[in-house]
């Protein structure tokens, strides 16, 4: 299990690399290694959520990214929105360590990042945006715990955005968010992948 990028410490052999990638119109510089997850590019559901997320024309102040990686998500959000707060959290420490390296690498400054296992270590606060591309591989319980957890963490009126492909778990998310926050919608399917919205 120490293999995998939901793990707490990675013990594989590092092989890190370096590569450049245009989110929400900004070009960004992302410095990798073995044990996280999407090493070699920015994933195609990290991308699908961003293009949710640039269709609904928010302009969010404080986003929480759960299972933020290396960061691409949170590092392109507080980029598109540089008077926003933006926390940046995983369990992994090797993704948590390259996720602030390319922070400064982006001259990103309104990012925080801490390690928590799901809202662990997340104190219940303010955010009118959280995000997340779950670690489907982690297992259900931990995808659920995520999706229910969100609302002890959004403003009134905030909202959770999740991608998950449909043969990962997306129909049996949308039934756990529909009842956990009495509505969820379907914003964009792409390729298998579904963004599903839910409002506080």
């Amino acid at each position: 299990m120490t293999e995998y990028y939901y793990s707490t410490q990675p013990t594989a052999a590092h092989d890190e690399q370096t590569f450049s990638f245009s989110l929400l119109g900004s070009n960004l510089r992302f410095t990798t290694d073995s044990g996280v997850f999407s090493r070699r590019t920015v994933d195609y559901g990290s991308r699908t959520l961003l293009t949710a997320l640039e269709q609904a024309t928010i302009v969010p102040h404080k986003i929480l990214d759960v299972g933020c990686g290396y960061g691409p998500l949170g590092l392109a959000l507080a980029r598109r929105f540089p008077d926003s707060q933006v926390t940046m959290s995983d369990v992994n420490k090797r993704a948590l360590a390259l996720a602030r390296r390319n922070a400064d690498a982006n001259q990103v400054k309104n990012v925080t990042v801490c390690q928590s296992d799901g809202y662990a270590a997340i104190p219940a606060t303010d955010y009118d945006l959280i995000i997340t591309n779950p670690p489907v591989r982690a297992g259900k319980k931990v995808v659920h715990g995520i999706l229910a957890g969100a609302g002890d963490h959004l403003v009134s009126g905030g909202t959770l955005y999740v991608v998950l492909q449909k043969k990962q778990g997306a129909p049996s998310a949308k039934k756990l968010m529909e009842a956990t926050f009495g509505n969820c919608q379907v914003v964009l399917k792409q390729k298998g992948y579904y963004v599903l919205r839910s409002e506080r």
